[in-house]
This record gives structure tokens, C-alpha cells and sequence, in this order.
């Protein structure tokens, strides 16, 4: 079962494309952090769906939030596609141990060995505001991060 609202995010340190490690806690106190869990990169609705946000990052810039994207894959594959696509935020390879975070986070489906397309918002100081999931096979919509970037500005 996926993280409620209102709960802490759980912590993790994962590498990004380029190798370099990210930690979720390095965000707090400074930007709000979109996650986006997909199943897999060079997927035909993966790549719909991340070129959609990297075509619209100012929903996020605007509002001061950091938009990272989490799947499965290596951090060589991840970085193959975000050049491929000129993706213009980070993507981290929740590679090894095999979808850890995704399983902390409860968006983990182990009979297909990936995350399912799961969103989470997380304010500045760390706490699940909004987030949704989408059925399998099923992309998000831009209409869904508008509307939970517009919860994320609305007072704790």
C-alpha cells in the first residue's frame, strides 16, 4: 500500500544519472520535491509522460519544487535516456537493492519487478502532501500534478 498524505517521506540515497549521489533529506528547508516513480525508461507511456513534464518543468520551477524522476533502471540507462530526450532534472536508478525505494514508498509491483506510475509531493520539510497513482498502463495527466501542485501551496 502507497505512503498516506500527511506522513514523512522516508529518506533514501540513490545515484542520478551522472553517477552523483542524491539524498531526499539534501532538499529539505530550501524546495518541495515532486517524485515520480515510473516503471521504465525508453518505455513508449514513460517517455510520453516525462517529455510531457520536461515540456511543462515550469509548472515545478515556478513554484520552487524540484522535479525527480525514480525507476528501476541503471544509472547508464537513465542517463542514455534523459540525453536522448534533453530531460531537465535529475532521474535516479532505484537499481540496487531492486526497487528499494519504491518498496519504502509502497508503489513497488513485484510481479513485474518495477514501481507503478506513482506521484508523491513532498513540502520543505519533508512531509507527503499529495500524491496519486495511476491504474497500470495508465499515464497521468498534466491536470494531475496541477492539481496536487496546487495542494502543495496550500498551508499545512
Amino acid at each position: 500500500m502507497a505512503l498516506e498524505n500527511d506522513t514523512l517521506a522516508p529518506d533514501f540515497e540513490l545515484a542520478n544519472q551522472f553517477g552523483e549521489l542524491v539524498r531526499l533529506s539534501q532538499f529539505r528547508g530550501s524546495s518541495a520535491v515532486a517524485l515520480v516513480f515510473f516503471p521504465l525508461a525508453f518505455s513508449g507511456t514513460c517517455t510520453g509522460e516525462l517529455c510531457e513534464l520536461r515540456d511543462n518543468l515550469s509548472l515545478f520551477t515556478d513554484d520552487q519544487v524540484t522535479l525527480v524522476g525514480i525507476s528501476v533502471d541503471s544509472k547508464h540507462t537513465l542517463r542514455a535516456w534523459a540525453e536522448q530526450e534533453q530531460y531537465g532534472f535529475q532521474l535516479l536508478a532505484d537499481f540496487w537493492p531492486h526497487g528499494q525505494v519504491a518498496k519504502e514508498y509502497g508503489v513497488f509491483l513485484q510481479e513485474k519487478g518495477f514501481a507503478n506510475r506513482a506521484t508523491f509531493l513532498i513540502d520543505q520539510q519533508g512531509i507527503i502532501r499529495e500524491s496519486f497513482i495511476t491504474a497500470p498502463g495508465e499515464a497521468r495527466s498534466l491536470a494531475a500534478y496541477r492539481a496536487a501542485l496546487e495542494e502543495l501551496r496550500q498551508p499545512a
